[in-house]
């Protein structure tokens, strides 16, 4: 039975993940900052008070997991606060750079002693990343996810050496809390492709950018 921890795993994507992992027969590892009726339902490890952009948080984490084997990391915790040009909010931006682009950066990093060869790391990014495929706007979400694609980038050549394979995963415009309900499909869909292409994942392809829907994204 192989071992799937997501971050970010109270509510919408990371649930929905949780959920379906558990149904392929993975044992699930749920972190959060603050569990969820919905998660508590799964009766799966689930581990609070994790945040991801604080270093000694994740440092306990790794010492509480130490000797645990991972075989499935998705770094599925995310922020996104709106702004535009006319309304920037610079402390708003790192926040969003420290939960978007350290925080799955500092979770890959101190788990990598779980991880093994044949296990994956996961990062769910989005297209709003890609230079090529950009329309303005939405700065501090943008920029953060442009930079969480050169973590995967860098991570899955640092990693390949050990057999681990790394994807930069971009979930589709989903209806979620942090979308305030507005979307194109809906959690369960999203985790389903995810999972998909997660299961592609191999050491040929590692290192890409994919939707949900299998289409790789331009960077």
């Amino acid at each position: 039975m192989k071992t799937a921890l997501i971050t970010g795993a109270n509510r919408g994507i990371g649930l929905e993940l949780a959920k379906q992992l558990q149904q392929k027969g993975h044992t699930i590892i749920a972190t959060c900052r603050q569990s969820s009726p919905e998660l508590e339902a799964l009766n799966c490890q689930i581990e609070t008070g994790v945040d991801v952009t604080n270093s000694d948080s994740i440092l306990e984490l790794a010492e509480k997991l130490e000797g645990q084997q991972i075989d499935l990391l998705i770094n599925n915790a995310g922020f996104l606060q709106s702004m535009s040009l006319d309304s920037l909010d610079f402390d708003a931006m790192r926040m969003q750079y420290e939960i978007n682009t350290l925080g799955p950066l500092r979770v890959t990093a101190n788990l990598l002693p779980n991880l093994s060869q044949g296990s994956k790391v996961a990062i769910i990014t989005s297209r709003m990343g890609s230079i090529e495929d950009g329309s303005g706007g939405q700065y501090g979400y943008r920029m953060s996810k442009s930079a969480v694609n050169m973590v995967g980038s860098s991570l899955a050549h640092d990693l390949k050496p050990k057999g681990i394979a790394v994807a930069l995963l971009h979930p589709g415009y989903v209806r979620t809390d942090m979308t305030g309900g507005s979307g194109l499909i809906n959690a369960n869909e999203s985790a389903k492709g995810l999972i998909q292409r997660i299961e592609e994942l191999n050491m040929n392809n590692t290192g890409g950018f994919w939707h949900t829907d299998g289409t790789e994204l331009p960077w």
